[in-house]
C-alpha cells in the first residue's frame, strides 16, 4: 500500500506517518528529513536546499523530483510519504501509485500552538508563519484533487495521537 500523508505543519503528519509505517510493515519516507540532510551536504544541491530551507520557502518542484525519484525509486513494497506532494504540480505528475491520501486537518491556530512547543532548531514564529502561507497556498488544492479521485481521508487532527491513528486505520480499513 502507497500512502501519503499532508496536513498544515503541526498537524502530527510525521508522528503518524511513524506509527502507521511501523503498524502496517511499510517504508516510511520523510522528504523534509531528507532535506535537511541534503542541506548539510557540501555540493550545489546542498547550498540551493540549504538556501531555501533557510528562507522557509518550499523545495522548487524539479528539485523535489529529482529528490523522490531517486529515494523512492528503489522501494518495493509499500511505503508511507510524509512532505510530498507539496504542489499540485507535484501531484499531478504521479511519481508513484497513491492509494490513499490521508489528510490531517487542524486550524492555524492550533498549528501555531503545537509548532511552539516543538523546539525544532528550524522553529521560529516568522517561519511558522510562512509555512503555513505556503500550505495554504501551494499544498491544500492538492486536497481536491485527491478527493475528487475519491483517494482522500479526512481525519480530525484535534483528537489524542492514539484516536487520530484509530480513526486512520477505521478508514483504511485495517483493524
Amino acid at each position: 500500500m502507497n500512502l501519503i500523508i499532508m496536513g498544515p505543519q503541526g498537524s502530527g503528519k510525521s508522528t503518524q506517518a511513524k506509527l502507521l509505517a511501523e503498524r502496517l510493515g511499510i517504508l516510511r519516507v520523510s522528504t523534509g528529513d531528507i532535506y535537511r540532510g541534503i542541506s548539510k551536504e557540501d555540493s550545489p544541491l546542498g547550498h540551493h536546499v540549504k538556501e531555501l530551507l533557510n528562507r522557509g520557502e518550499l523545495i522548487d518542484d524539479e528539485t523535489t523530483f529529482m529528490v523522490v525519484d531517486k529515494h523512492l525509486g528503489e522501494i518495493t513494497g509499500g511505503f508511507i510519504v510524509d512532505g510530498f506532494p507539496r504542489t499540485l504540480v507535484q501531484a499531478e505528475r504521479e511519481v508513484f501509485p497513491v492509494d490513499k491520501a490521508i489528510y490531517i486537518n487542524i486550524s492555524d491556530e492550533e498549528a501555531y500552538k503545537r509548532l511552539s512547543v516543538r523546539g525544532r532548531e528550524d522553529d521560529s514564529p516568522e517561519r511558522h508563519q510562512e509555512w503555513l502561507k505556503n500550505y495554504h497556498e501551494s499544498t491544500e488544492p492538492i486536497l481536491d484533487y485527491y478527493r475528487t479521485r475519491g483517494k482522500l481521508i479526512e481525519i480530525n487532527g484535534f483528537q489524542t495521537i492514539e484516536e487520530v491513528h484509530q480513526e486512520i486505520m477505521d478508514k483504511l480499513g485495517i483493524s
